[in-house]
């Protein structure tokens, strides 16, 4: 019962030990004191057993995870098998030296069973092929896995500033989520330290592998002096036990550094993206019949030389070329395989017209071409649809509305590359992509060119490069934005939106609004509509708000605003202006962020009173002669790109009563320009002026 007591108590104190993390650092004090406290043979044949099973779970491990990231862990699993297997070795050359002189069963049947199979009775074999064995591992597979993880390590950091700018590119277009962008960015630190460490521990590798090869030298030099020395052995007797127990302790700790080796050639060579590797080896190596075609008819001509091992060489033919036709015939199956047949529609002539066939004209829409057809078909592994939702969702949430659905359609006049995008049935957009290539965009600074198709980012018309998919890494590094197709159709798309978000608010989605605002506000909805204004004139002021790149999120201080100067006038254009001073510290907030210094442009008081004089009530444009006008745009132009260069934003400060003319004036010739009014900067702000324009 004392017994029984006494294990049920360990138990829970090693469940302990383990879940607090504290395994590894005492298997590290364990190691060390193999390497102090001599080991009986018993326990070094169970040491080096679970030497050998933990290098092939190790290895396997490598072939079953989906991308390297997901065994994150492997550089700190390598150097503790590397000291582990070193311990080994040092605990095991004690015994060897100690107790050789008593036969070949000193150090334990392991290491005894090891030697007598290689050396098979001939020691000058064994010891060669020993050395075989080590260079093997020495020069082949640890100095190329050390060399790819060099090179990978430095072109993950050469490439870690263009991924941070692609994520943020998707996180300001919307295809993802903040917390996906969090993820990401985490990732790919994770993926920069992951191979740094590979590539330190790579070296530990090697150096296991160099340790090896002296450990030998060591052991057989010693034991011939010790067992002819101080144990009396005949040089004979001596070279047969030490060389045994010797090339048997060096194999035992090779055969698990070589599979270590391997394990980090493998998983330095494996590409960043999720892939099993097994089926990725299957179908891109023995999935072509043409390449086992060939295979076959070259050893078949080897067959028939005379001289030449004639059947191994004609069965393999036979093999290889029974291989490629089963293969073939699979897919000529799969390829003629019937389609399933479609209900046949009802005949046009069997029924009347209706104001079913009359079709409403999609609010957005956006036609693709033929050869971009598979990136909408989620059957085909298409994912626009789904950066499309993305888009809308991140849109939402910044517009304060819902971005409406996007409905997608083929259209054979297209391009097989060329989409379109449509607002109420009006082209606003289209570009050309690429699906089976990727973009890379010229952000502005980069070193080096790249091989492919030359063209312009449909969005934002920067300078930009179809490339190959296997040039991403190299284009990153030279500091180039690299995109897939989907996420090009899907920025270009997100781009449309926020230009035309003012015409994307109709009576419906405000509608929805108010009723969403009344289940909080309710006695401020119930003032306004339709007490004090009609369901129109809120509309033309929150469009009016959109059409300026304000969001109408704070709708309960835009309808508080509304409610308190409805008395006076419904006018849309006056009350826009004074919603913009209630959201005075929104608008600053949005272009100037936390700054409490605007700097600001002005116009000259001699301009400025021109153009007071030229502002025709309700007209789009100031009544400029077309030379003023276009120098005016000009300079603007001039002045908002030195601000752009410097980092700062370009803000025009003009008159309240000139504002609303001006802005329109100049959406459309200088869009990076923002037009606001003296009496919309909050008290909390300062004004720095940096520039004046005159005539």
């Amino acid at each position: 019962m004392a017994t029984q007591a006494g294990t049920v108590g360990i138990l829970p104190t090693l469940r302990d030990v383990l879940g607090r993390g504290l395994g590894v650092p005492l298997g590290l004090l364990a190691m060390l004191g193999m390497m102090i406290v001599p080991l009986p043979p018993l326990a070094l044949d169970v040491l080096f057993t679970f030497n050998i099973a933990l290098s092939l779970m190790i290895v396997i491990s490598v072939f079953t995870v989906r991308k390297p990231l997901d065994f994150a862990i492997f550089p700190t699993v390598l150097l503790v098998a590397t000291m582990f297997r070193l311990a080994l070795n040092v605990a095991s050359t004690r015994v060897v030296l100690m107790n050789g002189h008593t036969g070949t069963g000193a150090a334990g049947h392991v290491i005894e069973s090891f030697g007598e199979f290689v050396i098979g009775g001939n020691y000058a074999v064994g010891i060669v092929v020993f050395v075989i064995l080590t260079i093997i591992n020495f020069v082949v597979v640890t100095k190329g896995a050390g060399r790819i993880s060099e090179v990978s390590a430095r072109f993950t950091l050469d490439a870690m500033p263009g991924k941070q700018m692609a994520i943020d590119a998707d996180l300001n277009a919307g295809l993802i989520t903040q917390e996906d962008a969090r993820t990401r960015r985490i990732e790919v630190r994770s993926e920069a330290d992951f191979y740094g460490s590979m590539d330190g521990a790579s070296k530990f590798v090697r150096g296991d592998a160099t340790a090896g090869l002296l450990i030998l030298i060591l052991n057989l030099v010693g034991g011939l002096a010790i067992g002819t020395m101080m144990h009396g052995m005949s040089m004979g007797d001596a070279a047969r036990v030490y060389a045994l127990l010797t090339i048997g302790d060096g194999l035992v700790a090779q055969i698990p550094g070589l599979l270590l080796s391997t394990g980090v050639a493998v998983i330095v060579t494996r590409m960043s993206r999720e892939q099993d590797m097994g089926k990725e080896v299957t179908q891109q190596l023995f999935g072509d019949p043409r390449l086992l075609g060939v295979a076959a008819s070259v050893m078949f001509v080897l067959g028939l030389i005379p001289g030449m091992p004639n059947v191994a060489f004609l069965g393999m033919a036979a093999l290889c070329g029974g291989a490629a036709w089963i293969i073939r015939q699979r897919r000529e199956a799969a390829a003629s395989a019937p389609a399933p047949v479609a209900p046949p529609a009802p005949s046009q002539e069997s029924r009347d017209l209706s104001w079913d066939d009359v079709q409403p004209v999609d609010l957005v829409g956006l036609e693709v071409g033929y050869r971009m057809v598979p990136m909408v078909d989620k059957a085909q592994g298409g994912e626009l649809l789904g950066r499309i939702k993305g888009v809308r969702r991140k849109l939402s949430q910044d517009l304060g509305f819902l971005v409406p659905a996007v409905h997608i359609r083929d259209n054979l006049e297209l391009g097989p590359n060329a989409y379109r995008i449509q607002l109420s049935g009006v082209p606003v957009g289209e570009g050309m992509v690429y699906p089976e290539r990727e973009l890379a965009i010229n952000p502005g600074r980069v070193f080096g060119t790249l091989q492919g198709i030359e063209t312009r980012d449909p969005a934002f018309g920067m300078e930009a490069v179809w490339i190959e998919p296997g040039l991403r890494d190299h284009a990153q590094a030279i500091g180039y934005t690299v995109v897939d197709a989907t996420t090009v159709v899907a920025t270009h798309l997100s781009h449309i939106f926020q230009q035309h978000a003012h015409e994307l608010l109709g009576h419906e989605e405000v509608q929805q609004l108010l009723n969403t605002l009344a289940k909080s506000a309710p006695k401020l909805v119930e003032d306004l509509v339709p007490k004090l204004l009609p369901l129109a004139v809120i509309v033309k002021v929150l469009q009016g708000l959109l059409s300026e790149r304000i969001p109408v999120r704070n709708l309960r201080s835009v309808l508080e605003c509304l409610a308190e100067h409805a008395p006076r006038t419904q006018d849309p254009q006056v009350l826009n202006a004074h919603v913009r001073v209630a959201l005075s510290r929104q608008i600053v907030q949005d272009i100037a962020g936390l700054a409490t210094e605007l700097p600001v442009i002005t116009l000259e008081p001699e301009l400025e009173q021109l153009l007071a004089n030229s502002v025709v009530p309700g007209a789009a444009t100031p009544g400029l002669e077309p030379g003023l006008a276009e120098r005016l745009q000009a300079r603007l132009l001039e002045t908002a790109q030195r601000q752009e260069m410097a980092g700062q934003p370009a803000v025009l400060l003009v008159p309240p009563a000139l504002r609303p003319t001006l802005s329109r004036f100049l959406r459309a010739s200088v869009p990076q320009v923002h037009v606001i009014a003296w009496n919309e900067i909050p008290d909390s702000r300062r004004v720095r002026l940096v520039s004046t324009i005159g005539k």
